[in-house]
């Protein structure tokens, strides 16, 4: 039974569970030392009971490698054929994060400059994301052209966060990527 402060939540529901576990996760190890993460202060943030969290994410050690984990994410953002690529990459980053409430990539920025455990982020992301991208495209300066895509998709999530209820929150995700895929289009035919 959960107390008053962690209400009873559906899993289905993304505002609840493992979603808003994982969306706790993710603000806390990006945004603190490793050392100073407790789960106990991420079941707080998400809303639920500290079993709960141990219950589907297991140690903290568990629940980082869940959240420095961006393949499922660049699996979804790279699924599509060379010559719609941009369009379905905005597509993906702006619905994701509407229907998620979180951005799948925006996090590694929170790593920048720190040298303890949150590097393993960024070392994922290269890995996982810019590394994936480069294996997918065409022609030369392939390793180039894909750091700059990341950055472009980075750059996409950060606008939107940072103007969250401004002109791009009230535009469709179809009028955006009418206006941003274009750049990213250019980068993956680039020979």
């Amino acid at each position: 039974m959960a107390s008053p402060q962690a209400p009873a939540r559906s899993a289905a529901d993304p505002g609840s569970g493992k979603d808003a576990i994982l969306r706790a996760a993710r603000r806390a190890f990006t945004q603190r030392p490793y050392a100073e993460v407790t789960i106990r202060g991420i079941a707080a943030d998400a809303g639920v009971s500290p079993s709960l969290v141990v219950k589907h994410f297991g140690r903290k050690e568990e629940l980082f490698n869940t959240v420095a984990d961006f393949g499922p994410a660049a699996a979804e953002l790279f699924d599509a054929p060379l010559g719609t690529l941009g369009r379905h990459m905005v597509l993906t980053l702006v619905k994701s994060r509407r229907v998620q409430q979180s951005d799948p990539l925006l996090r590694v920025v929170f790593s920048l400059g720190n040298q303890d455990e949150r590097s393993l982020l960024r070392d994922r992301f290269h890995e996982q994301v810019t590394d994936a991208l480069t294996a997918r495209l065409p022609g030369r300066e392939r390793a180039l052209r894909a750091e700059l895509i990341a950055g472009h998709l980075i750059g996409l999530g950060a606008t939107l966060s940072l103007h969250r209820e401004g002109a791009g929150a009230d535009a469709t995700a179809e009028h955006i990527a009418d206006l941003y895929a274009p750049a990213l289009q250019s980068l993956i035919d680039a020979p």
